[in-house]
């Protein structure tokens, strides 16, 4: 395992592809997911590789392999998406396209607006319009991470969550502090100041995200697309995820 250190936090990641390709690519995962389950496991690897793409993918900090601290203030998305930048120095490489899903498009939509100047082209996934909307219970995701059975929590989307917390063994009370962690105001106003090529991809059934063409609206040049038949977490096995994420790619890779 492969690990970096990012605000005194030992992080682990995978690198795959040629070491020597003039391109490169960060995949940052969902909240209480982990490198293996949001990309490896989905072929993203493979893909990635095929393009001839150096690719990097990070357990975020309290998930996966990495350190999974207790504190909520260690957790302030600007930091993570400093994660994002200090695995980039680690590996001597300066500039990377950079994908996102879910919390991952939150932490690479902070990270774009932080350091565009180190981002090639950036695709959020798993988020739309809905990310202007304030929260509907703030804290509710943290306390579904800390009851003591999913049996507990009403809100199907949230038992969702807590399902897949369990299942991938991750330390809840690591995810609750994640939760809790601060955020980074993502306005229209601020959004505007991304000058970046960027995608924005959610499934049509997607509650959480709401539509892509929201956000995309948002972000000067982004394009938007709508994955058919998908909810939150089935689009991340889609076929067309990945097929639109190398449309959009097409062209400039060469």
């Amino acid at each position: 395992m492969a690990q970096f250190t990012s605000d005194g936090l030992a992080l682990a990641y995978d690198e795959f592809g040629p070491a020597d390709a003039r391109k490169a690519m960060v995949l940052v995962h969902g909240f209480s997911s982990n490198r293996y389950e949001n990309w490896k496991r989905m072929g993203w690897y493979d893909a990635i590789a095929g393009k001839g793409l150096r690719g990097f993918a990070l357990d975020c900090r309290g998930h996966g392999e990495s350190a999974k601290p207790h504190d909520p203030a260690l957790y302030d998305r600007a930091a993570m998406a400093r994660d994002v930048f200090n695995l980039l120095d680690h590996a001597g490489v300066e500039r990377a396209h950079l994908l996102g899903f879910s919390m991952g498009a939150h932490i690479a939509l902070v990270a774009a607006l932080a350091d565009g100047r180190r981002i090639d082209h950036l695709v959020v996934a798993g988020v739309g319009g809905r990310i202007f909307d304030p929260p509907r219970e703030p804290g509710a995701m943290a306390r579904a991470m800390e009851v003591a059975s999913p049996d507990e929590i009403s809100d199907p989307m949230l038992k969702s969550f807590r399902h897949f917390a369990d299942e991938q063994k991750e330390d809840r009370l690591a995810l609750a502090a994640c939760s809790r962690g601060g955020r980074t105001e993502l306005t229209r106003d601020a959004l505007m100041a991304i000058r970046r090529p960027t995608l924005v991809i959610a499934g049509a059934r997607d509650q959480l995200a709401g539509p892509p063409q929201g956000l995309a609206d948002a972000i000067a040049g982004a394009k938007a697309v709508t994955i058919p038949g998908c909810d939150h977490f089935s689009m991340i096995s889609h076929g067309l995820f990945k097929a639109s994420v190398f449309d959009f790619f097409d062209g400039w890779l060469d």
